[in-house]
């Protein structure tokens, strides 16, 4: 599978409402995701998993108790592709199924 030519946090951010860009000048997306519980969290990151697994395309992700911070960027491309922002428009509607709060 070929990968995705790089296409820049700013072009991803203008697309993906919620996100934010990468820190320290990483061209990187980033968002915070809050649930009820650790249950909705994790099973959140079930989902997400499995599509990551599918996409050949894995997150740089962190949770503790109900949040999910999530950074996402395509190591081989150094920078921001459409993975990312497939894997993100994945994730933000998982998160809505699963009663994310905004």
């Amino acid at each position: 599978m070929s990968r995705p030519v790089k296409i820049g946090a700013d072009a991803a951010l203008g697309r993906l409402p919620g996100w934010v860009g990468g820190s320290q000048g990483r061209d990187a997306i980033r968002r915070t995701y809050a649930f009820k519980d650790f249950n909705s969290a994790f099973g959140f990151m079930t989902r997400v998993a499995l599509m990551a697994d599918k996409l050949d395309h894995h997150p740089e992700w962190s949770n503790i108790y109900n949040k999910v911070e999530v950074t996402l960027t395509t190591h081989d491309a150094d920078g921001v592709t459409e993975l990312d922002v497939a894997l993100a428009t994945f994730m933000d509607e998982a998160a809505k199924g699963l009663g994310a709060k905004d």
